[in-house]
């Protein structure tokens, strides 16, 4: 009896010690080391959006934070990808198994973003998503190991095109990057127009990207369409308006409506050719103080300043420091939840929370472009008309068809 109890004794001590090695292994940073990879397009279409500059703010997260967490430090690893999904695939895909990065972040064009988090939930990683704007990357292609942090095509269609059609705006004709985005848009802003009593009367879908847009906007004009609306972003944008002014498609009655207007694409074109237009932002440099302070910070690195994308990008990455710090591990699993755990609520993000589909929805704002004459300064071009509210803004979980959300 005595030689059992020793055993059984023994027994629970060991597994005990075990236990707690388990449990401190786990709280452990893998490699002494928070690992980041910065995946975006940084020579093409959607550079000045994210690119470069999203790195930056990346890295001023990093730096505030102080350089480490729980004292092991932090390495940012950054790639282009070229706007290819199999590009994105395949450097993450080397990031995980080479190099061991912890979280991918940056993440643009949707198509690479969903070709991306495929690999990241084969291989149990993790990534914020800041820059695409597919409202599907949390619907269909959610996954448990993606967080979407900044807007998609959901609010963007709820917010501009439902403004629109109550201005007056009631037929329209779509103009569609053809790819993952612009299909994601084309269907949420057709969605909104119908239930708002407009028409969708015609469409057409470009190759992205598209340098001429001549062709399209001369069936834009022909459609007869009050409205022309642009689901596309980026350089696509900036040359389907230019091409729409070079046709006088808005001296000949008919109005453009940018789907997916980035402050970079405004500062760009200028007021004399975007005034008055309307837009749906996730935010805006100048909405409050707090917002101004570090854009201001922001403006001193790169000599312009930040488009909501890129302060998505800042947010997202201090959440997710914060979140490895509180919860002592990088472990993928672990640090979405605790993140999924703590509002977000900075500089970025007003009533922010992460859901269960990885959307993290917040606040969103109804713009328009200021006059020439009601700007003042070079990057004076908002004015933000109204708030849509955060529970409001987002697809409905009643709506979803996310396998991760019990309907």
């Amino acid at each position: 009896m005595t030689f059992i109890k020793k055993t059984l004794a023994t027994s629970i001590a060991v597994a005990a010690a075990s236990s707690i090695a388990i449990s401190t292994a786990q709280a452990e940073i893998s490699n002494g080391e928070v690992r980041i990879g910065y995946l975006a397009d940084m020579s093409g279409t959607y550079r000045d959006l994210a690119g470069p500059g999203g790195q930056k703010a990346l890295e001023m997260a990093v730096a505030d934070f102080g350089g480490s967490v729980n004292g092991a430090p932090i390495v940012v690893f950054s790639a282009d990808d070229r706007n290819s999904a199999d590009v994105g695939a395949n450097t993450v895909r080397e990031w995980i198994d080479q190099r061991n990065v912890d979280m991918v972040a940056g993440l643009v064009a949707s198509s690479v973003t969903i070709a991306v988090t495929r690999v990241l939930e084969e291989n149990n990683g993790l990534g914020i998503v800041s820059g695409s704007a597919a409202s599907s990357i949390t619907n269909e292609h959610c996954t448990p190991n993606h967080i979407h942090w900044v807007y998609d095509t959901y609010p963007l269609a709820n917010g501009t095109a439902q403004a629109v059609v109550e201005q007056g705006g009631d037929s329209w004709f779509l103009l569609t990057a053809d790819y993952a985005f612009g299909h994601a848009l084309e269907g949420d802003v057709r969605r909104v127009v119908e239930e708002s009593g407009g028409e969708v009367v015609g469409g057409v879908r470009h190759p992205f990207p598209t340098s001429d847009f001549s062709s399209y906007i001369l069936q834009a004009q022909g459609s007869g369409a009050k409205i022309v609306g642009l689901a596309n972003a980026g350089a696509d944008t900036v040359n389907a308006i230019t091409t729409a002014s070079q046709f006088g498609l808005t001296q000949s009655g008919q109005q453009l409506a940018g789907l997916l207007i980035f402050l970079n694409d405004v500062h760009a074109l200028g007021l004399d050719a975007t005034q008055g237009l309307l837009l749906t932002t996730g935010w805006y440099w100048d909405m409050d103080e707090e917002a101004r302070e570090w854009s201001e910070r922001y403006y001193a690195e790169m000599g312009r300043m930040p488009t909501m994308v890129q302060a998505g990008v800042y947010s997202s990455t201090m959440h997710y420091l914060k979140a490895v710090e509180a919860a002592g591990t990088d472990d993928p699993e672990t640090v979405r939840a605790q993140m999924a755990e703590m509002p977000v609520e900075d500089f970025f993000a007003r009533n922010g929370r992460i859901r269960e589909d990885g959307r993290m929805i917040h606040d969103m704002y109804l713009a328009q472009v200021k006059t020439p004459e009601e700007s003042t300064g070079e990057w004076d071009l908002y004015e933000i008309l109204s708030t849509i509210p955060a529970e409001d803004a987002y697809r409905p979980l009643s709506d979803s068809q996310c396998k991760l959300v019990q309907n």
